[in-house]
């Protein structure tokens, strides 16, 4: 029986991180603060995920960050980010993220950091990684009132912490190694989703992301014929991971033939689009101006569709 013992097997990146963490005696929301400290915002509930091999798997940044955290030994390290390097394979299922509001964005942001290339399309509201505080806060706390009323109650903090989160993770864009290309429709200008002077804030921050040499803003304009109907927001990483932001979570989804699909569509999509945006950006920016001069609101005086 000697001769036919099998070598032990490498525990998992769960196993691993959580044997790591009860040696080192602390508890998940201790090494959430020492990561957050370290400039590594992550959650206790992500912690938990990780180690109950659930949510978006670990990127080698943060299994780096999460050993240094944990003052783990050069080989505890080495091994924790072979175990990440392991679950970076193709997945063929979707995964779902964190239902409460923070929490997803902090989800988000994982996903994120790993990526280099991103091409983003939103039928309905502002890309996340160009909404203003302001413009998110209204977006967030529509959603979370919905939750509610569906018997999903939030922490009191849940809208704040979840507009703060969305807008660090817009630090993103100021890395000039990364390429982003958001499409997005002419509704998300013409629906006042929050008052005036917040939707002319929000106008002014897409002009001035769109000056970037990495960030690339398009819209595809009301009353033209489509190509392709806009069903639903995606987010396309790399050309090989998806994420659609859904009502109740997220899903993604790391699958190079689903992304194919994914890209022939935003490929579409763009292909309707407008990148001249002084025109279109001046007349919502005036229009809203006007609003604001006439002391009514957007909604009241017709500033939807259109």
């Amino acid at each position: 029986m000697n001769g036919d013992t099998a070598a032990p097997r490498e525990p998992g990146f769960g196993a691993l991180l959580k044997q790591l963490r009860t040696s080192a005696r602390i508890t998940g929301s201790g090494l959430a603060d020492r990561l957050k400290a370290a400039r590594f915002p992550t959650s206790q509930s992500r912690i938990s995920r990780l180690e109950t091999g659930k949510g978006a798997p670990p990127t080698q940044d943060e299994a780096r960050a999460i050993a240094a955290a944990l003052r783990a030994d050069p080989e505890s390290t080495a091994r924790l980010m072979e175990a990440a390097q392991r679950l970076q394979q193709p997945a063929s299922t979707w995964e779902q993220s964190a239902a409460a509001l923070a929490e997803r964005q902090l989800d988000t942001e994982q996903i994120e950091q790993k990526a280099r290339l991103f091409k983003v399309f939103q039928p309905a509201v502002v890309v996340g990684l160009l909404q203003t505080s302001g413009y998110a806060g209204a977006v967030l706390s529509a959603l979370q009132d919905v939750m509610t009323r569906a018997g999903r109650p939030a922490p009191v903090m849940a809208v704040p912490d979840a507009v703060s989160a969305r807008v660090h993770r817009q630090a993103i864009l100021f890395d000039p190694d990364r390429q982003f290309d958001f499409v997005m429709s002419e509704d998300v200008l013409s629906d006042p989703v929050c008052p005036p002077e917040e939707m002319l804030a929000q106008i002014g921050h897409i002009r001035q992301a769109a000056e970037r040499e990495n960030v690339s803003v398009s819209f595809i304009p009301s009353g033209r014929p489509l190509r392709i109907p806009l069903f639903h927001g995606f987010s396309l990483l790399d050309d090989s991971y998806l994420f659609v932001d859904l009502f109740g979570a997220g899903l993604a989804k790391q699958d190079k033939v689903e992304a194919r699909l994914y890209q022939h569509v935003f490929d579409a999509l763009k292909e309707q689009a407008v990148a001249d945006l002084d025109e279109l950006l001046t007349r919502y920016s005036r229009r809203y101006a006007g609003f604001l001069l006439a002391g009514g609101s957007a909604a009241a005086e017709g500033g939807g569709r259109g």
